[in-house]
């Protein structure tokens, strides 16, 4: 498999393709989506018929933002507690997080506090989080209501997104606010000359985005 890259905000300077590489992983339980919101984003396709992920895998996806090329490395993580160690070992270095829960299953939701701990566990501080509630098309067999998913992201802290791989909804916004989340933070962390990021050594100005609204899911 690649290595990922462990610094935040590291730049490649073997490959001038691009101007970041961001690592990122989607978490949460099994059958929550995971593969299909990866496979919607990275190659606009949907599978109703994934199979349930073994172990770890990614894809590669490079965008344009704040005038920077950046390459997004995004892992795709196995939901079952058989996993959870080859699991966690990925979460060093990862610049952000898409935690994820079915709205149609209560058990995935009550997870997400577990999932939390795991991030705090395993990852460093600056690594940024958004909580997202899948499978919002499914509207007739929801049983997680659009404020109780509101109201546990700002009890963790965390933004919120309801989305939908399977009628792309809200898949390339999750992405792109995250994005724009982890360059905010490294542009604080490189104004304030954190050696902790920076290395000791100024590095190139991502200009600050206003946030977008939210949106929630229009099913």
């Amino acid at each position: 498999m690649a290595s990922a890259t462990a610094t935040y905000g590291q730049k490649e300077s073997s490959d001038q393709n691009f101007d970041y590489m961001f690592k990122i992983l989607i978490i949460g339980n099994s059958s929550v989506g995971k593969t299909s919101f990866l496979f919607r984003y990275a190659d606009d396709s949907f599978t109703p018929a994934f199979v349930s992920t073994v172990g770890i895998d990614f894809k590669v996806k490079t965008i344009y933002r704040n005038d920077k090329r950046i390459k997004l490395q995004i892992w795709d993580t196995a939901g079952q507690e058989r996993y959870r160690t080859i699991t966690t070992a990925y979460y060093r270095g990862a610049m952000g997080f898409i935690l994820m829960y079915d709205i149609t299953n209560e058990d995935s939701f009550n997870a997400v506090q577990d999932w939390s701990t795991q991030i705090k566990t395993y990852s460093w501080d600056n690594a940024q989080v958004l909580l997202v509630g899948n499978k919002c098309d499914m509207e007739d067999e929801r049983v997680v209501s659009s404020e109780r998913g509101r109201q546990l992201s700002e009890h963790l802290g965390f933004e919120f997104f309801e989305a939908s791989a399977k009628d792309n909804i809200n898949v390339k916004q999750t992405f792109e606010r995250l994005v724009d989340i982890i360059c905010e933070k490294m542009s604080e962390s490189l104004d304030a000359g954190d050696p902790a990021v920076t290395g000791a050594k100024q590095g190139p100005q991502l200009t600050e985005q206003p946030a977008p609204p939210h949106q929630d899911c229009a099913c």
